[in-house]
C-alpha cells in the first residue's frame, strides 16, 4: 500500500503542475471551456485517487474546488482573477498536504479558509451555509436534479484499452448507477478468429439512460479513459419523467436494430422517436460532442488507433542502466584494442558487431534519460506571475524550443540557476509599467525563455526587454570592491562578467527577491559543474540576454584524445573547431606571456598544456594545436600529439583531485589507463587571469 501511496504523490505532483499551467492559460482566456475541463479533470483525479489511497483530507479539500469548476463548466459561474488566485493558493496547499501527509494547526486552519472561499463562490448558496465535506460514495452525486432526463452515450474504446489497465465493464457499471440504463453491445468490429489479439478490445456500446443527472455526470464516468476511447454524449429529452421501463426497452430494441450506425445519425433518429411518445418531447434537446472534430469524422469510429504505451521507471534504475552502458563502452574499447594489437581475424567481425550493438545500446540508454525542456519551462509561468504581482509589474513569459531535450539530471540541476536568473530579470531588469511607457516601451514586458540544440550542446537563453545592464555602475562597484584597477581597460564582455564575482551586486537596497550580494557567482558555478558555460549580452534600455550552453548529456561524450609526454588527456569534441601543426619556434607573435598565434589573419591566444600541467620530458619536433570555441571566443591548446576520437565515459575525479582547476573529470581507456578530461572554459579563464589576455 505504501508503494501505491508514493505513486499517488508522484502523480498528484505532476497533475498539480499541469493544473498550474492550465490556470495560467485560463487567466488569459477565461472563456476557454477546454481549459476549464482540464482544471476540472485534474481536481477530479486528485480527489478520486486521494480517497482511494487514504488521503481523505486531500479528497475533502479538492472536492470543494471541483464543485466550483463544475459550476464554471455548466455556465453558472464565470472565471475571474479572484477564482484563479484562490485556486493557485489551493494548489500550494495541496503540495503542503502531499509533503506532510497530515494537516495540523495553522495548516489545517488554512485548509478551512480556502475551502470556505470556494464554497462562497457556489451559486445559490445561503449566506450562513457551511461548506459540506466530501464523502466518498459508490455513485456519482454531482449534477443531480429533480427532473429526469433521457440521454444517449456512444462508448467506443480503442483497441489498447485493456493494456492501459482499464475495464469497460466497470465503467458501464458506474454509468448504470446514474439511473435506468439500457445497453446495446456491438460485435461488428471483431476480426476473424486467426486475427484476434486477446489483449485488444473490439466491442463498443450504445447506451440510453433515464437519469436525474446531466451530461457532465456521464462524462465524469469516462474521465480517466477519455484519451483511450471515442465518446459521444447527447440529450434526447430534457424531461423524461413519464418515460416508462417499457419505453426504454423499446428504445434498446430500436438501437439494436439500427446496428453500428454513426452516433450523430443514431441520436437524430432517437430524438425523432422520443418525440413520437406522448408527453416525452418536453424541453429542448441538445447535442454535445466529446471532441471538436467529431462532425468531420461523420460519426465513424476509428478503425485503428496506434498503441503508444509507457511505463513509469524509477530514476535510479535509469541511472544504473546508463552506468552499465558506460562500462560496456569501456569493455568494448578494450576488446577493440586487443583485436588491433593481436590481429585476430576471427574476432574482427565479432568486435565490429559488438561495436555496433554497444553504440545502439548507449544511444538508447541515453535517450531514455532525455526529457523535453518544456517540463522545466512550464514551472516558471507561476513564478513570473507571482513575482510580477508582488512588484506591481506586468510581465508575460514567452517560451520557444520546449521540445528540445536534455538529460534529466541536467534539467534538475538547471532549475535553481534559471530561477535566480528569472528573479533577477523581474526585479532588476524589468521596469515598472509607468517608467516603460515614459520610455516609449509597451506597458507589458516580456521574458523569453528559448532553447535549441547546437551540435552536441543545448543552448538555453533568458531574454528580457528591460533596462539592460549599466556598464558604468558595474565598473564603479568593481573598483570600489577592489576587483579591478581604477584605470583598467576592459571589454564589454569582461565588464558584464564582473557580475559573476562572489558578493557582487549593484542593487541599492536588499529586496525579498534579489539584491543580497550573492547568487550570480553560484549560478555560474552550478552551470560550470554541469560542464556548461554562461555568457551575457546587454544593451542599455533594450534588455539583456543570458546564454547558457550545456552538454546534451553528462554520462558519455565524444572526445578527442591527446597526449602530453606519457600522459593522455581528453577534450570534448564538440568544443574543437580545427587542428593545426606548430613547430617549436612557431608558437606565435607578441610578448611571450601573451602567447598569440595568427591563423588566417586572426589573432588567437593559446595555452601550452605542458606548461600549465608542468609536464617534463623532451618536446616533439612538431606539436599540435587544437583551436576551440569557448563562449564565442577562440582559444588554442598546444599538445604533443592528437591520438584520435574516442567515446568517453565520464567518471568523477573524487575528493583528492576535485580541487585541481582545469579538469572536469576522468575516463578509463581501453588499456586500463586513466585519461583526465579538460575543462576548456576554466582553462581559458585561468589563462586570461595569468597572462592578461583581453578580448573584444
Amino acid at each position: 500500500m505504501e508503494n501505491h501511496k508514493d505513486l499517488f504523490i508522484v502523480e498528484a505532483t505532476e497533475l498539480l503542475q499541469d493544473l498550474e499551467d492550465a490556470l495560467m492559460e485560463l487567466e488569459h482566456d477565461p472563456e476557454n471551456q477546454d481549459v476549464v475541463q482540464r482544471v476540472f479533470r485534474s481536481m477530479h483525479t486528485i480527489k478520486g485517487s486521494g480517497a482511494m489511497f487514504g488521503f481523505d483530507e486531500i479528497a475533502n479539500f479538492t472536492h470543494h474546488i471541483e464543485s466550483v469548476y463544475d459550476a464554471v463548466r455548466n455556465g453558472e459561474l464565470k472565471v475571474d482573477k479572484h477564482l484563479i488566485n484562490i485556486t493557485l493558493a489551493a494548489c500550494d496547499q495541496i503540495k503542503v498536504m502531499l509533503g506532510s501527509g497530515s494537516e495540523e494547526g495553522s495548516a489545517k486552519e488554512k485548509n478551512g479558509d480556502i475551502m470556505e472561499a470556494f464554497a462562497c463562490l457556489l451559486p445559490n448558496r445561503a449566506k450562513n451555509e457551511k461548506a459540506e465535506p466530501f464523502v466518498q460514495k459508490d455513485h456519482i452525486a454531482e449534477g443531480e436534479s429533480q427532473t429526469e432526463k433521457l440521454i444517449y452515450v456512444r462508448f467506443f474504446p480503442h483497441e489498447n484499452l485493456f493494456k492501459t489497465g482499464n475495464n469497460p465493464a466497470l465503467l458501464l457499471d458506474e454509468l448504470a448507477q446514474l439511473g435506468s440504463c439500457r445497453f446495446v453491445t456491438h460485435f461488428s468490429k471483431i476480426p476473424d478468429l486467426e486475427a484476434i489479439d486477446p489483449e485488444d478490445c473490439y466491442l463498443f456500446w450504445d447506451i440510453v439512460c433515464k437519469t436525474k443527472h446531466d451530461l457532465n455526470a456521464a462524462r465524469d464516468v469516462f474521465i480517466f479513459v477519455e484519451d483511450d476511447c471515442d465518446l459521444q454524449f447527447e440529450t434526447l429529452s430534457e424531461d423524461a419523467s413519464g418515460f416508462s421501463p417499457e419505453m426504454l426497452n423499446e428504445m434498446q430494441s430500436y438501437v439494436s436494430e439500427c446496428g453500428d450506425v454513426s452516433p450523430e445519425n443514431l441520436a437524430t433518429s432517437l430524438r425523432e422517436k422520443v418525440a413520437l411518445y406522448p408527453k416525452q418531447s418536453g424541453g429542448r434537446s441538445q447535442s454535445e460532442k466529446s471532441s471538436p472534430d467529431a462532425a468531420e469524422n461523420k460519426g465513424e469510429p476509428n478503425q485503428k488507433t496506434p498503441l503508444v504505451s509507457s511505463i513509469r521507471v524509477a530514476s535510479d534504475k535509469l541511472d544504473n542502466l546508463v552506468d552499465l552502458a558506460g562500462e560496456l563502452v569501456i569493455a568494448k574499447e578494450r576488446l577493440n584494442r586487443y583485436v588491433r594489437n593481436h590481429e585476430v581475424s576471427e574476432l574482427l567481425q565479432i568486435a565490429e558487431e559488438i561495436d555496433r550493438f554497444t553504440a545502439d545500446l548507449r544511444d538508447t540508454a541515453m535517450s531514455m534519460r532525455l526529457l523535453p525542456i518544456s517540463t522545466l519551462f512550464s514551472r516558471f509561468k507561476r513564478l513570473i506571475r507571482d513575482l510580477a504581482f508582488d512588484q506591481g509589474k506586468e510581465v508575460e513569459l514567452v517560451t520557444s524550443g520546449g521540445e528540445t531535450e536534455l538529460d534529466k539530471t541536467i534539467l534538475e540541476k538547471l532549475n535553481d540557476p534559471l530561477v535566480h536568473l528569472i528573479r533577477n530579470a523581474v526585479d532588476h531588469g524589468i521596469e515598472p509599467a509607468s517608467i516603460r511607457m515614459m520610455s516609449g516601451k509597451p506597458k507589458v514586458s516580456h521574458i523569453v525563455l528559448k532553447a535549441f540544440q547546437s551540435g552536441s550542446n543545448v543552448v538555453v537563453q533568458i531574454q528580457d526587454d528591460g533596462k539592460g545592464l549599466d556598464k558604468e555602475a558595474i565598473l564603479k562597484k568593481a573598483i570600489e570592491k577592489g576587483l579591478i584597477a581604477e584605470h583598467a581597460e576592459l571589454s564589454e564582455r569582461e565588464i558584464f562578467e564582473l557580475i559573476f564575482q562572489p558578493g557582487f551586486s549593484t542593487a541599492n537596497q536588499v529586496t525579498e527577491i534579489s539584491g543580497r550580494g550573492v547568487g550570480m557567482d553560484v549560478v555560474k558555478r552550478n552551470i560550470e559543474a554541469l560542464r556548461g558555460s554562461i555568457a551575457i549580452k546587454s544593451e542599455k534600455n533594450k534588455g539583456t540576454t543570458i546564454t547558457i550552453r550545456l552538454p546534451l548529456t553528462l554520462g558519455i561524450i565524444e572526445g578527442l584524445l591527446v597526449r602530453l609526454d606519457e600522459s593522455c588527456y581528453v577534450l570534448p569534441l564538440s568544443a574543437v573547431e580545427e587542428c593545426i601543426e606548430v613547430n617549436q619556434n612557431g608558437h606565435g607573435t607578441g610578448k611571450r606571456q601573451q602567447q598569440i598565434i595568427s591563423i588566417r589573419e586572426e589573432a588567437v591566444p593559446y595555452v601550452r598544456l605542458r606548461d600549465h600541467f608542468h609536464v617534463q620530458g623532451d618536446l616533439p619536433a612538431r606539436e599540435q594545436m587544437l583551436i576551440t570555441n569557448v563562449n564565442d571566443t577562440r582559444i588554442g591548446f598546444v599538445v604533443d600529439e592528437i591520438v584520435g576520437e574516442h567515446q568517453i565515459v565520464i567518471k568523477s575525479l573524487g575528493k583528492m583531485l576535485n580541487c585541481v582547476e582545469g579538469l572536469s573529470g576522468a575516463t578509463v581507456l581501453g588499456d586500463g589507463s586513466v585519461a583526465l578530461i579538460l575543462d576548456t572554459q576554466k582553462l581559458m579563464e585561468l589563462a586570461e587571469y595569468e597572462k592578461g589576455w583581453t578580448h573584444g
